[in-house]
């Protein structure tokens, strides 16, 4: 589906400058619509989605200024483009204060129309995506860290769906970074260039997250006193994700399927749908047909977001990728991993996955100021993992395993780490204290991915 023609509205009490308008309007490639006064157009705004206003000054009744005036208490954000005689400055310069996109002087070429809407409709997105970044604390994402098979996999993934207009559904345990892979899906598709818009139905009480979606007129209901413009209309052509869906309000997510399958929207309180272009990814970190069963999340919802599923693996099963993303939370901060407190991550369970990682190492820079970070500015769960046992304890560390090159690596990996622990990092105190040579230190170092 191609995406929707922005609609302008052309006010003019001349019938052949109305007709002449339509004409140069759709050939420019926009949806044209005309009115012959003020009152018609602010009847055909309260019935369809208008994009922006052409007007001219002069009109019976209710002039272009009136008319500018009434929209602007109703319509804080669409965009109105003057037209005014030669000599008319003063009351050009009026309608600007008032509110106006830009105004253009009679007889204009139809080339400066256009650019005039252009330039109207730009600084408009462009309005709209400087408040909506000022109201979000989200950056847009540096790319996604790691190396190991269920990230090759998934990254392999996104570059397949980004350039599909097809929903997504991303599912994977708390902390994973389900919204970095949607952020990475906006980027790599061809929407990069619109507001990638994110929406936490779980963070949002029942009773605001429809007008946050949808958007409200203003005197909707009590408290609504201006115009709100909802999710779906401020992520059009771009990417709307919706984190923790199944949080989402049962009867609500009716209304979320019927917008998902006629792609348009009516904010609260008004009758005029609003055509979309959007991409909506969706996410979960329940077993999303659990959810269904549980009645949580709609069966046919759930078939209509569910299109292409993206798992995101736990940190548990990326191991290597614990040291790529180590690096990168420490970039910025004075601290390094020792050798032994690398080891310790890498050997922990990660219940809280990505995000436990950079929580505990943010604690663990703070802890070590300037120095190394070493196991012991870690949390005792992850301190106490087998890499720190005493060496009196290994033979019993490595009993269990019946496989003599496992056990004898597991011991050299702690005995090197103990004695780069006891000579504080340095290389060839360590190797003297192994009875090795400083080379054989360094080959094993390197073997182990000890550096």
């Amino acid at each position: 589906m191609p995406p929707p023609q922005q609609s302008i509205l052309a006010v003019d009490d001349e019938p052949h400058m109305r007709r002449l308008l339509e004409i140069s309007l759709r050939q420019a490639g926009y949806r044209a619509i005309s009115a012959g006064n003020g009152r018609e157009a602010l009847e055909v705004i309260q019935q369809q989605q208008i994009d922006l206003i052409v007007s001219d000054l002069h009109m019976p009744g209710m002039n272009g200024l009136q008319l500018l005036e009434s929209i602007r208490k109703q319509y804080e954000h669409l965009p109105f483009i003057m037209v005014t005689a030669q000599g008319e400055i003063k009351t050009a310069v009026e309608a600007m204060k008032l509110g106006a996109s830009d105004y253009i002087l009679r007889p204009f070429e139809l080339e400066t129309l256009e650019i005039a809407i252009e330039k109207a409709l730009t600084v408009n997105r462009i309005q709209l995506e400087n408040s909506f970044f000022k109201e979000s604390s989200q950056p847009l994402a540096s790319g996604i860290i790691g190396e190991s098979p269920p990230m090759q996999a998934l990254k392999h993934m996104i570059q397949q769906v980004a350039p599909e207009r097809a929903t997504v559904f991303i599912v994977g345990e708390t902390g994973t970074g389900k919204e970095l892979v949607a952020k990475a899906l906006h980027e790599a598709s061809s929407r990069k260039e619109h507001l990638f818009v994110a929406v936490n139905c779980a963070a949002i009480p029942a009773d605001i997250l429809e007008s946050e979606l949808f958007g409200h007129e203003k005197g909707a209901f009590t408290g609504a006193v201006k115009e709100r413009i909802g999710k779906f209309e401020l992520a059009n052509g771009g990417t709307l994700f919706l984190d923790e869906i199944t949080e989402m309000p049962i009867q609500l997510q009716s209304k979320l399927l019927r917008v998902l399958q006629e792609s348009m929207v009516e904010k609260l309180g008004g009758n005029r749908p609003i055509q979309l272009d959007v991409r909506v990814v969706a996410a979960t970190n329940r077993d999303p047909m659990q959810a269904v069963r549980e009645g949580k999340l709609r069966e046919d919802l759930y078939y209509r977001l569910n299109v292409i599923q993206l798992p995101v693996p736990p940190l548990r099963q990326r191991g290597e990728d614990v040291s790529l993303l180590a690096e990168f939370f420490l970039s910025k901060r004075p601290s390094q991993l020792s050798p032994a407190a690398r080891l310790c991550l890498q050997q922990y369970a990660w219940p809280g996955n990505v995000r436990e990682l950079e929580n505990i190492l943010e604690r663990a820079a703070i802890l070590a100021g300037q120095q190394a970070i070493q196991p012991q500015h870690l949390p005792a769960d992850i301190a106490q993992t087998p890499a720190i046992k005493p060496a009196e304890n290994v033979a019993q560390t490595t009993a269990t395993s019946l496989s003599i090159p496992r056990a004898t690596e597991a011991i050299e990996r702690r005995l090197i780490l103990q004695a780069l622990d006891s000579c504080q990092g340095n290389k060839t105190k360590a190797a003297k204290l192994l009875e090795i040579s400083e080379r054989s230190l360094w080959n094993k170092l390197n073997q182990y991915e000890l550096r």
